[in-house]
């Protein structure tokens, strides 16, 4: 794959591949993708010290490109987390089946009965980076919503992608489902990026998994429609009726369980109140766990802290680095995080309902939490199995984006000699 023409060749051929799959894949029964489903998960077991070969590969590769720790984290299988792909395949095969389902139902008086039902988009193209459990996670969640599915990988985790992906062909197989299914993109060439941003004939929705670079670069060059979120700049609120224990417990959570994924929290508002009562319980926690947090005001009295840049609020961090601030009051942290956020994810430690029901009400983030951790921001944790991505647009789909979220809906009108007067 050299030049533009080959690329522009191969992805026609997934492309025509995918569509005539997305065809014979609405009608499929809920049985035959359960197996489907089921075989790939079996088999990802079977497989997993291939896949483990497989990922010492892009580890070497990895590291090779000086990718950060966080990356890295992200790149890296082992055989834990094959578990969890492989529960995750099982979990997506026992959720219910979306497709089909009668969504509304009524009568008119002209003698029309109307049904909406859901049905599926067709082709979804998955555009991602690092993280090769997402070959997985989309493969499932678009085979359960009766969607054809074209992955691309990111160059990192390319080896261990493509041994996943074998393991969910034969699932189709062993089902007799069309293998075209899910396809994934055989070349590391960035060209077949750029084709797949314009493949309106063949693909219906993109869904990019990944850093500001590569969403951004989705969002403002594609032709087919975006389910995507830019950043996951997530806030944590220590509101003055917060409980300590509770509080300190969510905060180091939220920040250093992973702090290479969007739901990382990014930013701490603690306030005033709660800070004059309690002290710097919370910032001490972070400094002790070896969290670089960056401040002002006050907090700079904290030792250990250092000065925030002004960028630093409104920054995703993906690492061991959170910014911090006090704040006067729910209404002053909502006004920060409408500022700074970008409509992920946002938590409020109280104990107060009214508090928590203002700052329910007050933000627009796709997710509002009350105290839990920001990392509960992900499809496997809302039972969906797994999720293809965090959408934080308007449009369609919103949140995790699970199977039943793959879904579009038809009409399907019913008269008896009916005619229109």
């Amino acid at each position: 794959m050299k030049d533009g023409e080959d690329i522009q060749a191969l992805m026609s051929g997934i492309g025509a591949a995918a569509k005539a799959a997305a065809a014979e894949l609405a009608y499929a029964s809920p049985e035959r993708k359960y197996a489907a489903l089921i075989g790939a998960a079996e088999t990802v077991w079977a497989a997993r010290e291939d896949i483990l070969l497989a990922n010492a590969e892009d580890l070497a590769f990895g590291r090779e490109k000086d990718l950060t720790p966080a990356m890295m984290d992200r790149l890296m299988l082992n055989e834990h987390r094959i578990r969890g792909i492989v529960d995750g395949l099982r979990s997506v095969a026992e959720q219910k089946d979306p497709v089909g389902e009668v969504i509304a139902d009524w009568d008119m008086a002209s003698g029309l009965n109307i049904k909406r039902v859901r049905t599926p988009m067709g082709v979804v193209g998955v555009i991602y980076e690092s993280r090769p459990n997402v070959t997985a996670d989309a493969g499932a969640l678009c085979l359960k919503s009766g969607n054809a599915v074209i992955l691309r990988g990111g160059s990192e985790s390319f080896h261990t992608s493509r041994a996943i992906h074998e393991c969910l062909v034969e699932g189709l197989r062993s089902a007799h489902l069309p293998e075209a299914a899910i396809q994934l993109v055989p070349t590391r060439d960035r060209a077949a990026v750029s084709e797949m941003l314009r493949m309106v004939e063949y693909i219906d929705v993109i869904v990019p998994r990944g850093g500001k670079g590569l969403v951004g670069l989705v969002q403002s060059e594609a032709r087919v429609p975006v389910f995507a979120h830019l950043e996951g700049i997530c806030h944590v609120y220590a509101d003055r009726d917060a409980d300590l224990e509770k509080a300190r417990r969510v905060v180091l959570n939220a920040k250093t369980r992973r702090t290479g994924i969007c739901g990382a929290a990014e930013c701490l508002l603690i306030d005033w109140q709660f800070y004059t009562k309690h002290g710097a319980v919370l910032i001490e926690d972070l400094l002790k766990a070896g969290v670089e947090v960056r401040t002002e005001g006050e907090l700079l009295k904290v030792p250990g802290t250092v000065k925030a840049a002004p960028e630093d609020f409104g920054r995703e961090f993906l690492d061991m680095v959170i910014a911090a601030k006090l704040v006067d009051g729910v209404d002053e942290a909502i006004a920060h995080i409408r500022k700074y956020g970008s409509q992920h994810t946002e938590a409020i430690l109280t104990e107060s309902d009214a508090t928590a029901a203002r700052f329910f009400e007050r933000l627009d983030s796709a997710i509002l939490i009350r105290n839990a951790s920001t990392q509960f921001a992900d499809g496997g944790e809302f039972g969906m199995g797994a999720e293809i991505g965090i959408a934080t647009g308007k449009m369609h789909a919103r949140g995790p984006v699970g199977a039943e979220q793959l879904t579009s809906f038809k009409y399907l009108v019913t008269g008896d000699g009916t005619i229109r007067a």
